[in-house]
């Protein structure tokens, strides 16, 4: 019977030594259906940073608050401190930003602003 009791253990345990014990992967995630397009897209080119932000005094006594982007291809022109920005571009670094009727050379000690209806005029940090 001693002799017994090891066989019957080992016959027990053969079906489980036959087992795969890697546990079964379940993924639960549906397919992203844009996967492929995203990984076939260009580089996403990021937005310059701010350089400045700078109040102008204008010769009518108004003032402009214009941000300056890296790059000098890009300002942000705001007619009130709280208003809403005006983007203002310039196809390249030295030509003049325009966008919404607006017109503006310079940099950040002076800048030369016209804008819609109103005629040039020269502004000053």
């Amino acid at each position: 019977m001693k002799s017994l009791l090891p066989a019957l253990a080992a016959v027990a345990l053969l079906p489980l030594a036959a087992c795969n014990n890697q546990p079964e992967v379940v993924d639960t995630r549906a397919k992203d259906p844009l996967a492929e397009q995203i990984k076939n897209a260009p580089p996403v080119e990021l937005p310059p940073s701010m350089e400045a932000s700078v109040t102008f005094r204008c010769k009518d006594n108004s003032l402009v608050y214009v941000d300056f982007f890296q790059g000098h291809k890009q300002a942000n022109l705001r007619t009130d401190k709280g208003g809403s920005p005006i983007q203002l571009k310039a196809d390249a670094e030295g030509n003049p930003y325009q966008g919404n009727g607006y017109t503006m050379t310079g940099d950040k000690k002076q800048i030369d602003l016209t804008a819609p209806g109103k005629g040039a005029q020269s502004c000053k940090a």
